[in-house]
C-alpha cells in the first residue's frame, strides 16, 4: 500500500514470518480466531474478544486491526502482524507503544490457533516480534502480563530472559484476576538471542513510529537451510506466558 508504510513490513525466522496483513490474510486471521484460541475454561486476554459465537469473534478480530491502524499516531500506536508458516496464517503478534520516542519500550501481545499450537512455531513468531523491537526500532525493554495460575507459560517467559517487573490486577469474566508483568531489557535480549531473523520494509515506516532513521543493532546471521530442523527441534515445545492477548506455543 502505497500510503501505508506499514504494509511493507516482514519479518523472517526459518519456520515463520511475520508480516502486515494482507486483506485476505486478515479473513484467514479472522477464521482462524472463530476456530478457537484457547481453552473455554481459561480466559487468557483481557478484553475477552474470544467470548461470543464465531461470527461475532472473527469481526472483532478485523475491527481490532482496523482500529489499529485508524488510530495510529507516532506517540501512540499499536502494529498488528499475521504469523505464517508454509504459507498458512497461523496467528497474531503485535507491538505497541506510548511515547516510544521517550519510553523506549514495547507491549508484545501474541495468539496462535489452537490447531497450530504445541509445534515451536510461537517462539519462532514471538523471537521475530523481539527482533523487530529491539533491531528494527531500537527498543530499551518489551514487556509482557501473565496471568497467575498459568505456572507453565510463567516459567518459560522467565527462562527465555523476561524478569519480574510488578503486578496488575483486572477484571475478566466478573472474577478478579491477578497478573504479573514480565520485562526484557535489551542487554538480557541480546544475551539470550538465538533464533536468527530478517527485517524488511521497516525504513519507509520509521517515521510513522517517529523515529527518524534506522537503528544500528546488527541482526544473526541468515541460517541456512539446513539450520532450520536442529532450530525447531530447539523450540518445539515452548510456551511463552499470556498476556492482554498473549497465547501462543
Amino acid at each position: 500500500m502505497q500510503h501505508w508504510p506499514p504494509s511493507g513490513i516482514t519479518v523472517r525466522t526459518p519456520l515463520v514470518e511475520l508480516r502486515h496483513p494482507t486483506p485476505e490474510d486478515l479473513d484467514a486471521l479472522a477464521s482462524l480466531g472463530a476456530e478457537g484460541v484457547h481453552v473455554p475454561g481459561f480466559m487468557p486476554f483481557f478484553s475477552q474478544w474470544t467470548d461470543g459465537d464465531p461470527a461475532t469473534v472473527a469481526r472483532r478480530v478485523l475491527q481490532r486491526h482496523w482500529n489499529a491502524m485508524a488510530n495510529w499516531g507516532p506517540n501512540d500506536w499499536t502494529l498488528y502482524l499475521v504469523a505464517v508458516h508454509d504459507g498458512e496464517v497461523i496467528g497474531s503478534q503485535s507491538l505497541g507503544a506510548r511515547d516510544f520516542v521517550v519510553t523506549r519500550e514495547v507491549l508484545l501481545t501474541s495468539w496462535l490457533g489452537l490447531r497450530h499450537q504445541g509445534r515451536g512455531l510461537g517462539g519462532h513468531a514471538r523471537a521475530a516480534a523481539l527482533e523487530l523491537a529491539f533491531t528494527g526500532l531500537g527498543a530499551h525493554d518489551a514487556f509482557s502480563v501473565v496471568r497467575r495460575g498459568n505456572d507453565a507459560s510463567q516459567a518459560v517467559c522467565r527462562k527465555f530472559g523476561f524478569t519480574h517487573d510488578g503486578a496488575q490486577v483486572n477484571a475478566v469474566r466478573g472474577e478478579r484476576v491477578v497478573s504479573d508483568r514480565y520485562r526484557l531489557g535489551r542487554d538480557a535480549w541480546t544475551t539470550s538471542r538465538r533464533t536468527p531473523a530478517e527485517i524488511t520494509g521497516l525504513e519507509p515506516a520509521l517515521g510513522l513510529f517517529g523515529l527518524t532513521g534506522p537503528t544500528e543493532t546488527p541482526a544473526l546471521a541468515a541460517p541456512s537451510p539446513s539450520a532450520a530442523p536442529a532450530l525447531a527441534a530447539t523450540l518445539s515445545g515452548v510456551r511463552f506466558a499470556p498476556d492482554p492477548d498473549h497465547v501462543d506455543a
